[in-house]
């Protein structure tokens, strides 16, 4: 298996302040998942430096807001641009920092540049109206006027998707915004704000920050120049920083955890339903949010859908993502590999079977193998927990008011997706599944113009679709007499 030959340089990440590169006080490593090398290192923002970086916000949006819609328009769409033009030494610094294969990094990075181009129409669409008034002589008005300052919490699992929605929103909208990126995954949050930078955006109105999570969250949340806080990360911690902001009386946005049912039915066309699904729960190493993760199978069909699937997973190239054909690579870190191998053992020692997989491979890196349980009781952990990684637990069902229980059992709804031929079965699951996206007989989720949410305790608020501005918007009355 050769390995690709582009520049694989990998640069030490700084903050971006107020249109300026700058160190702070400290620094950590960023290390290779595939190989447990440090490849570089990031520098941690303290008191100090989020202080500058409000500050740089605050004057950058006194310049923002007032830049037409066109204007703004037309600066992302070239900072769009700079993301195409980058590609591919986007995607090769984001595989070596998140370990994704490449293939899947550069998808990811064309479809940033996508996001920021629908944004950037939607600038030139933040509408008003009249309303018809009750006396003569009054004309009343209602305009959207952008929030203010944002600040924006990103994760690693997807480091350019999750923060260009934010970003892109904002900058529509005509915020200014504090980018808080994920430690772990520096580059490519760098990557996207110099493609701003080098657009011509103006100072302070994009800022990158990285530091202990729990310190930059609560300076700026708490800050009271700081309009509006968008979160995308787990539920428990989703929790926290919504009350922080409630507090305050901030807008929020939270993208959280789910655990999706892929629900199957036998009148499905089950090889395709296998090897999508399998496709869907394998990418990024089952690291995403909307993957399927509890696979509901009605009871007939259970053992051929089963078959096929483990015959999708057992072909999947697992290893560095620069090496060619490689479908899976490792996971973020040591704690994501030894929280697999906890969920295993625990649905095993609840009677589960081992399909596929289950175990640490000997290997140099953070990687597990494609796992697959069969029989998982509902009292397994993986049944009741996200697992954020490649282990797929099948259980079967008989009835489609049964599987409707169990999908919405959880307290959380982020995403589904089922499959079957029937219209009547779809329409059934279409209204009454408990989440926010609903996916059937295909995989459709996550486009820039669709809205992207959940329900329950997965958050509320949307990062795509027309609804994504809304929350970076303020509505504005104007009732005047002539």
């Amino acid at each position: 298996m050769a390995a690709h030959q582009p520049n694989r340089a990998y640069s030490d990440t700084l903050l971006h302040i107020g249109g300026a590169w700058c160190t702070g006080g400290r620094t950590r490593p960023v290390v290779n998942p595939a190989t447990e090398d440090i490849i570089g290192s990031v520098v941690l923002a303290e008191e100090r430096e989020l202080e500058d970086a409000v500050r740089a916000a605050q004057h950058g949006f006194a310049v923002w807001r007032k830049t037409a819609a066109f204007e703004r328009s037309k600066l992302m769409r070239q900072a769009a641009h700079n993301v195409r033009s980058r590609a591919e030494a986007i995607a090769v610094a984001m595989t070596m920092e998140q370990g994704k294969p490449l293939a899947e990094a550069r998808l990811e990075t064309l479809a940033a540049a996508d996001t920021i181009e629908w944004f950037a129409e939607e600038a030139r669409r933040t509408y008003g109206r009249v309303i018809p008034a009750r006396a003569g002589g009054v004309t009343q008005i209602v305009t959207r006027e952008p929030v203010g300052i944002v600040a924006a919490f990103t994760p690693w699992n997807f480091p350019l998707n999750q923060a260009v929605r934010k970003v892109s929103a904002a900058l529509a909208a005509g915020c200014s915004i504090i980018l808080k990126g994920p430690e772990e995954t520096p580059a490519s949050c760098a990557a996207l704000v110099q493609a701003f930078v080098d657009a011509g955006l103006p100072e302070g109105v994009l800022n990158l920050v990285f530091g202990v999570p729990a310190d930059v969250s609560s300076y700026l949340i708490a800050h009271p120049a700081v309009a509006k806080i968008s979160f995308t990360g787990s539920t428990q911690v989703g929790k926290l920083l919504a009350s922080m902001a409630g507090q305050h009386m901030k807008r929020a946005t939270m993208e959280l955890g789910g655990h999706a049912p892929a629900i199957v039915f036998a009148d499905a066309d089950l090889p395709r339903a296998a090897k999508l699904l399998a496709a869907a729960k394998f990418r990024n190493a089952g690291q995403v949010c909307i993957s399927p993760t509890r696979f509901l199978v009605e009871e007939k069909a259970c053992e051929a859908f089963t078959q096929h699937f483990v015959a999708a997973a057992r072909a999947l190239e697992t290893g560095d993502g620069l090496h060619e054909g490689v479908q899976m690579g490792p996971l973020a870190n040591a704690r994501r590999v030894e929280a697999m191998e906890r969920l295993v053992a625990d649905a095993l020692a609840h009677g589960a079977k081992l399909a596929l997989g289950g175990h640490r491979p000997e290997r140099r890196g953070f990687f597990f193998e494609p796992t697959v349980l069969t029989g998982v009781p509902l009292a397994a952990r993986v049944m009741n927990e996200e697992p954020f990684g490649p282990i797929a637990p099948i259980v079967s069902f008989r009835t489609c008011d049964e599987v409707i229980a169990e999908a919405n059992r959880l307290p959380v709804g982020l995403a589904a997706y089922a499959y079957s031929g029937a219209a009547g079965t779809l329409a059934a699951l279409s209204r009454d599944i408990e989440s926010g996206m609903i996916s059937l007989n295909h995989h459709g989720l996550g486009l820039p113009e669709t809205p992207f949410g959940g329900v329950k305790e997965s958050g509320y608020g949307s990062e795509g679709g027309t609804e994504a501005m809304e929350a970076y918007l303020v509505t504005k009355f104007v009732s005047q007499m002539a």
